[in-house]
């Protein structure tokens, strides 16, 4: 799927966007995003050097998901292009629930190293989120909930795309009433 700019959010505005191809693949035991990222120079910010640090500052893809056991509760998975990872669970943008260090370790995160292309930047990142990690055994038969990301909140040039239309006046992710399903 194409990951679109809201082109009524200000911020996407009289600018050069980022282009974000996103494959997502279901099987039994894990959910796979494969992110395929070309964004301008200004677009492009590589700072974020830790797990559970401020990704959404950095060139970021996201993964936002509804829980499969508990739809009023929704995860967030950011991933920098270095594939420095944030992730989180909770019902709503405040007071979320950061996954610990051994939850992290199970995510796994493979990047294509960044290229330069003409005035672009090139690079792309698979996140594969095993069925463990939500706390069920399978995937299969369950209806899976969500919406997926690209955002850069320091670059030079700061950008907002989403797989799924958010109806909101600014940038705002952690609205899991624009989810939509994924498979």
């Amino acid at each position: 799927m194409l990951l679109q700019p809201n082109m009524n959010w200000e911020k996407n505005q009289g600018i050069a966007l980022p282009t974000v191809l996103a494959e997502l693949t279901v099987s039994p035991d894990a959910i796979r995003v494969d992110f395929t990222v070309e964004e301008p120079f200004d677009c492009f910010r590589a700072d974020v050097m830790e797990n559970g640090g401020p990704c959404w500052e950095d060139s970021c893809v996201e993964i936002f998901l509804q829980n499969p056991r508990n739809s009023s509760e929704y995860f967030n998975f950011e991933t920098t292009s270095r594939g420095f990872i944030l992730a989180a669970r909770g019902q709503g943008r405040e007071n979320r629930i950061k996954l610990d260090d051994s939850e992290i370790g199970t995510i796994k995160r493979t990047k294509q190293l960044a290229s330069v292309v003409g005035d672009f930047i090139s690079w792309g990142m698979s996140v594969t989120l095993p069925a463990a990690l939500f706390g069920i055994e399978s995937f299969e038969g369950m209806r899976l909930r969500g919406n997926l990301y690209k955002c850069a909140d320091k670059a030079k040039t700061p950008h907002y795309l989403s797989a799924f239309p958010i109806d909101t006046e600014r940038p705002d992710f952690h609205r899991p009433e624009f989810f939509r399903d994924l498979n």
